[in-house]
């Protein structure tokens, strides 16, 4: 399938390593021109590097800054056209009450205002043009709550609240959002809360009915088709990559 994106300017941020740059990557190989960032200068140039990409430095919490990149990316690349938000996961915890103030304002700050101020800095352009597509990393615990995970819970699941809100403003002008909800991904966040690799594929062939953990491939994979002409039709949707792990529906 020729997914139409040759030539388009992407913007993946969180993308030097782990769902991020795999995302990244499916891009560039589909011809996209892509920009790239995260907190570290040489781990983004490393990550550019291997994907011929633009590799800039960005923090997801510092929401003054969030405009100067669009415009480094607009300077550098073209305007943005398409846009993949990508952060972090907040600490876990197994009190869910557990949280300091500090530690909620961080996650809201991270992973609520930080992606709708990216949004909001792109999205004018992309109507204005007649063409966009915008796709948020989430997690499939905003679908269904991670006992651990109280923070990403709250946060992720507000955040699809509000681009279902955005998207029926914006979808009459060509313009898309959708969210990926991953389940157990192969990254080093999720391996470094297990023992081992081989715990954590151990586990997952118990719990997850595809009986193995996710790439980052796969889910670069459904990130590229949601950025793509043929998606067209595709805008409001938040979407489980989880091999079957999540009960609901």
């Amino acid at each position: 399938m020729d997914l139409g994106i040759s030539g388009k300017v992407a913007l993946v941020t969180g993308a030097s390593k782990g769902i991020g740059f795999g995302i990244a990557r499916a891009l560039a190989a589909e011809g996209a021109r892509v920009a790239v960032s995260s907190r570290s200068r040489e781990r983004i140039d490393q990550a550019a590097a291997q994907i011929g990409a633009v590799g800039l430095v960005h923090d997801a919490s510092d929401l003054d800054q969030v405009g100067a990149l669009v415009e480094r990316v607009r300077g550098t690349l073209g305007p943005v056209d398409i846009l993949v938000t990508n952060t972090g996961g907040p600490p876990a915890n197994p009190d869910a009450l557990g949280f300091s103030r500090a530690e909620w304002e961080a996650a809201y700050r991270e992973l609520v205002l930080g992606t709708i101020a990216l949004v909001d800095a792109a999205l004018p352009g992309m109507r204005e043009r007649g063409w966009g597509r915008v796709v948020n990393v989430s997690s499939s615990a905003a679908r269904e709550p991670i006992p651990s995970l109280m923070l990403s819970n709250v946060h992720r699941a507000g955040l699809l609240a509000a681009f279902k809100t955005i998207t029926r403003q914006v979808a009459g002008d060509g313009v898309t959002l959708n969210t990926i909800l991953p389940g157990r991904v192969a990254t080093d966040r999720l391996l470094d809360m297990y023992d081992s690799q081989e715990a954590a594929e151990r586990q997952a062939a118990e719990e997850i009915p595809a009986g193995r953990l996710g790439s980052v491939e796969e889910l670069g994979a459904v990130a590229a088709f949601l950025c793509s002409v043929p998606a067209a039709y595709v805008t409001g949707t938040a979407l489980l990559v989880d091999g079957g792990l999540t009960h609901g529906y």
